[in-house]
């Protein structure tokens, strides 16, 4: 599958992609201490949903569309509110027309001390990124191979922080490197927390992840799901998913509180599932 973020900006794996994104920033930012931000695979940083790649799935109305006009429980939208308000602050005229990738939640979010390094490999879009981020000495953008970077960038200087691993999947392989990447940043830097995004399409392929994670020894590993629909022949996109390593202490219960009202949400006719389970614990 081409999962290139244009195409598919502001949809049910976005809301709970950048949800889980803001839960752990918010964690992060407990402490006075400054943190760095490492988004792998960065995108543009911000979408237009009326424009053609977005506009050609129309996938954002049965995502971001439905959540931002639902009433929620108190203690939801508690928690939600980090992710909807950085969204909310690229629509100031209180339409919905822009989404801002995780570049911008992160942005949103981060405090004078904290740091963003973003990478993006496709020159058109690393070109974007820049421009849109021009003249902010808080965020690094780098045209480069993400898969490069865990042997080099890591650990950052304030040895706290994340690493958002956020492949388009457009090859072949993709599991094999998101794999491969953390066991060489994790050597690096034990103490990062990372989050590994990934599409349900194919449980063989997500299951082979798992087995391979498992693998690995890494210990700490928490396995985050939301599916819209059950699995189908031909195999289509059907579900998302986030690995998070060294996970807050706090998101497994706040995804708890997070994850039913997702599901009812973004899920069609009421099949929407969650599921969250522990690939390795201490």
């Amino acid at each position: 599958m081409n999962y290139r973020h244009a195409f598919h900006a502001g949809n049910f794996a976005d809301v709970v992609k950048h949800t889980i994104l803001t839960r752990i920033l918010t964690y992060l930012m407990n402490k006075d201490a400054a943190f760095r931000v490492i988004d792998t695979h960065a995108g543009l940083g911000i979408y237009d949903l009326f424009g053609d790649q977005a506009e050609k799935t129309g996938e954002w109305q049965d995502g971001i569309g439905r959540l931002i006009h639902v009433k929620l429980p108190a203690a939801v939208a508690d928690l939600l509110a980090p992710y909807l308000d950085a969204v909310k602050a690229r629509n100031t005229d209180g339409a919905l027309r822009y989404y801002p990738g995780s570049p911008f939640i992160t942005r949103h979010m981060l405090r004078d001390q904290d740091r963003l390094m973003a990478f993006e490999l496709h020159p058109l879009d690393a070109d974007r990124l820049k421009e849109n981020f021009a003249g902010d000495f808080q965020t690094r953008i780098t045209q480069l191979d993400a898969w490069d970077i865990f042997g080099t960038h890591l650990p950052p200087k304030e040895k706290r922080g994340l690493v958002l691993v956020d492949p388009p999947f457009e090859e072949k392989g993709e599991f094999s490197r998101m794999v491969q990447s953390l066991e060489k940043g994790h050597k690096r830097w034990p103490g990062g927390t990372y989050a590994y995004w990934y599409p349900i399409k194919e449980m063989e392929e997500v299951e082979g992840f798992v087995k391979a994670l498992k693998a690995t020894g890494i210990p700490k590993i928490l396995r985050i799901e939301l599916t819209i629909r059950p699995a189908s022949q031909p195999p289509r996109l059907f579900g998302t998913g986030m690995m998070v390593v060294n996970p807050p202490y706090v998101l497994e219960q706040e995804m708890r509180v997070l994850l039913p009202v997702l599901a009812n949400v973004l899920g069609e006719s009421g099949q929407g599932r969650w599921a969250l389970q522990w690939v390795a614990g201490e």
